[in-house]
């Protein structure tokens, strides 16, 4: 059931991402406006994921793990509805609120399931493997239902499924809550989500407009004064919601930063790399989908023998080199143009594939187990809130990346292509107001296919400068894990004295030796 409720959680992902261009054309949104599709589900997963993690702590996570799967109902429901870009907002934030339920929900029930570190890796290994066969079918789900219906039908499958998982779980899983007297930390919730917030929405509009307006200004410096708040009222809270003695352990913060860093990267390129099969190759959505398929499927195909080498391979050793193979296939695909070949494009998003499969599934199992164990809950919901932020940045950054280059590099290629002033100047003004997909809209006679050759030229600048941006992401997030991953084995950070000893209520009056013994000891406790 964690690996159904991963699964839900990220099908939207690739499946929205890969329908953008149909959801451009039929509601004439902006860039900055459809980047907002996929960042209105990514926000509130990334601002309120903590919270759902306490939440399962406090008051059980079999009932968050339930709320989660009907969020993501009415979610599609809505967007299922939708007739304008504001309501497919409406519908993704609420899909993302199931998200952020799903996502620390279904680990920590893997950690209360299965308290040996060791054995534990592997069904760490299968949670990855079902969040990347989400990736995987999206985009295939979407083609096949775009081929034959509008857009918005994307949004069905997920009702039943949803629905259909809620009466499973209700059969067949456990209830389970963390022992002690954990609290719902209020102060710390309410700054981090103002944080989250102000920072994706300052660096989309400032990307949309220009960093020196009022309102990004604003937004940006509202962002940082509540990290900073964030930061004091976690130290001063009795039960916080992040527990800042995490970051002691090397490993933890290493994958942290990691996380961030290449889910920027990862979740920004499937945005961009969305609008080049759609707007620069002209390709339908199950043409682009069997592409995409090339990155998930070799990602499941690596990723599960990664989960089972960890014993045997340092973790350094795994994610480093994963970063680094995901890294030069990022820098490969820059010399892509409008008639690359799927010969000559699935190589290349193979070897992508491959690196982000010895990635994701170390990086995950790392953080979960270089703490002691009863923070494990909270670490794999602070890891995957720092992941989620990332993603909800590269849409913001990489969209922002490639707008400003596109719009700067078009007039060029329209006088290249040899179109009069009056004309370039009429195809400017548009994009300016309207985005590049203006210009496909627009009535320009005999000129048109130049013009849109034009635009398909101005995006590949925009997109070869998205992918340098992307790599140069992924190859310092490889140079923090071969700094900070310098040991095999990570001790976890030191208990405090009156921390509770539990294996999330496995059995009570036992303990556990710490997660890098490998093995689950057992004796009576006074």
């Amino acid at each position: 059931m964690a690996c159904v409720g991963v699964f839900v959680a990220y099908l939207p992902v690739t499946t929205v991402s890969v329908s953008l261009p149909a959801i451009q054309r039929a509601l004439h949104t902006s860039t900055a406006e459809l980047s907002w599709v996929s960042d209105a589900f990514v926000l509130p997963m990334a601002a309120l994921i903590l919270t759902a993690g306490v939440f399962g702590d406090v008051h059980g996570r079999k009932k968050v793990l339930q709320a989660g799967l009907a969020f993501s109902a009415v979610g599609a429901a809505v967007a299922l509805c939708s007739q304008s870009v504001q309501v497919l907002w409406i519908g993704q934030a609420f899909a993302g609120l199931g998200a952020a339920a799903l996502l620390p929900t279904t680990l920590a029930l893997i950690s209360h399931a299965i308290p040996d570190p060791r054995e534990r890796g592997k069904y760490v290994g299968l949670w990855a493997t079902a969040l990347l066969a989400a990736l995987a079918v999206g985009p295939l789900i979407a083609g096949v239902i775009l081929d034959h219906a509008a857009w918005r039908w994307i949004y069905l499958l997920p009702i039943p499924a949803c629905l259909a998982a809620m009466a499973a779980v209700a059969r067949l899983v456990t209830d389970s809550r963390a022992p002690g007297s954990r609290r719902l930390d209020w102060p710390g919730q309410i700054t981090a989500a103002v944080a989250i917030t102000a920072l994706v929405y300052g660096v989309i509009e400032g990307g949309a407009s220009s960093f020196t307006e009022t309102k990004v200004v604003v937004s940006l410096v509202v962002a940082a004064l509540s990290a900073i708040v964030f930061v004091i009222a976690e130290r001063r809270s009795s039960s916080p919601m992040l527990e800042l003695s995490l970051f002691r352990s090397p490993a933890f913060t290493a994958t942290t930063l990691i996380a961030t860093i290449t889910f920027l990267g990862l979740i920004g390129f499937f945005f961009v790399l969305s609008l080049y099969f759609g707007l620069v190759q002209q390709l339908d959505t199950l043409a682009a989908g069997y592409r995409l398929l090339m990155i998930t499927l070799l990602s499941i195909v690596v990723g599960i023998p990664a989960g089972r080498l960890m014993h045997r391979i340092s973790a350094r050793l795994l994610i480093t080199s994963g970063l680094l193979v995901t890294a030069a296939a990022l820098l490969s695909l820059t010399t892509v143009d409008a008639d690359t070949s799927f010969g000559s494009l699935a190589w290349r998003l193979a070897l992508l594939g491959a690196g982000l499969g010895a990635v994701i599934t170390p990086m995950t199992a790392t953080a979960v187990a270089s703490v002691p164990h009863h923070l494990a809950g909270m670490a794999s919901a602070g890891n995957n809130a720092f992941r989620q932020v990332g993603g909800a940045l590269g849409p913001a950054v990489l969209g922002a990346l490639l707008t400003t280059k596109a719009t700067d590099a078009l007039p060029g290629h329209l006088a290249g292509a040899g179109l009069p002033g009056s004309t370039t100047d009429r195809i400017v003004a548009a994009v300016d107001g309207n985005g590049l997909g203006a210009v496909a809209r627009m009535d320009l006679g005999s000129a048109r296919s130049r013009a849109l050759a034009a635009v398909s030229d101005s995006f590949l600048d925009g997109i070869h400068l998205c992918l340098i941006v992307a790599a140069m992401l992924v190859l310092f997030a490889a140079l923090l894990g071969a700094i900070l991953l310098r040991r095999p084995s990570q001790r976890p950070a030191p208990l405090p004295a009156d921390a509770p000893d539990d294996r999330h209520g496995t059995r009570p009056g036992l303990t556990a030796v710490p997660a890098q013994t490998g093995r689950s000891a057992e004796h009576p406790t006074s």
